[in-house]
């Protein structure tokens, strides 16, 4: 199982987080008064990019928001500081995905006092997908395991579900700010569908529906909303490092056979990958980009989900040219 480490290092952590507790508890006491002088606005904090990014839209300034998997770092590789445990008992509203890779967050919330009306689990906003395993390059059937794919906003239509449950959750909690936050929300949700619908005079537009990643792949969600076949070096995000040769002997002759003229990488990805086949294909290597995180520097320049999926769009439609 791909996240065995995981919930080695979950039991780990459960043992500190004990300790840290206790060990803080009297200093939370003594410098709660404080703290009452910035309780005016709602804290929120959110474990991955999107919802972070999504909290953003929705809320603006309204919040703090913090976002514990910090840019330019391996999502699935994130294991939390004691800061970030108690960042998450303490804010007023928690959001995660819900999947495999946030085995720690269970355990943390069991053992917490925490109320269902300041945790938002991205995974019931929507119809969930199980993971697909790819057997001799194809790409029906499911995962062995049983694990659902986490990554369900890269459809954008998805990502509507979460935003409205984003705003309902906070319109709750903070019911002063709440025509704020569904202004924001009916804003937001309007380009959303107008990106969703770029997607889709897209795809409708080409004879072609074949997409090849040289890469992970952890866009199920994506292709299932809009039709689209793929094949890819990985199934989901696997924890393998190196593709077969026969993996990559097929995506070759995939390419060639198709006549198929962009290869994708994916974000945090060396692309060696997709290096081989191009230059076995003379395809173009293009990014689509997961969204999951970004770099230090897209994250300081401010850069949001829309601006990056609009980029996948572009480089779709070159794709499907």
């Amino acid at each position: 199982m791909k996240n065995i480490r995981k919930i080695i290092s979950a039991l780990l952590t459960m043992s500190m987080c004990f300790l840290i507790f206790s060990a803080c508890s009297s200093d939370e006491e003594s410098s709660s008064s404080s703290e009452e002088d910035d309780d005016s606005k709602l804290t929120v904090v959110a474990v991955n990019f999107p919802q972070y990014d999504f909290v953003r839209q929705v809320a603006g300034d309204l919040v703090d928001l913090e976002l514990l998997v910090q840019p330019g770092s391996e999502t699935h590789d994130y294991d939390p500081t004691p800061q970030d445990l108690i960042a998450v008992q303490e804010c007023d509203l928690f959001i995660y995905v819900g999947g495999e890779s946030d085995v720690w967050v269970e355990d943390i919330l069991e053992s917490s006092e925490k109320s269902s009306d300041n945790i938002l689990v991205m995974m019931d906003c929507v119809d969930k997908y199980y993971e697909e395993t790819q057997s001799e390059m194809t790409t029906d059937g499911e995962d062995d395991e049983d694990e659902y794919d986490e990554h369900i906003w890269t459809s954008p239509k998805n990502a509507i579900k979460i935003v409205n449950a984003i705003c309902e959750k906070l319109s709750a909690l903070d019911s002063d700010n709440a025509e704020t936050y569904e202004s924001n929300r009916l804003s937001y949700v309007q380009k959303l569908s107008v990106l969703d619908n770029r997607f889709k005079e897209i795809v409708e537009g080409s004879e072609d529906k074949v997409l090849i990643f040289g890469d992970r792949f952890p866009f199920l969600y994506f292709v299932r909303e809009y039709g689209l076949n793929y094949y890819a070096a990985f199934p989901g995000c696997s924890d393998e490092t190196e593709p077969s040769a026969a993996t990559i002997t097929f995506l070759i002759d995939k390419v060639k056979e198709d006549n198929i003229s962009v290869v994708f990488y994916i974000e945090m990805s060396d692309g060696k990958t997709a290096d081989t086949i191009c230059e076995e294909t003379g395809a173009e290597k293009l990014l689509f980009h997961s969204c999951h995180n970004v770099t230090k520097d897209e994250f300081e320049s401010g850069v949001t989900y829309l601006q990056l999926m609009e980029q996948n769009a572009q480089n779709l439609e070159e794709a499907l040219k």
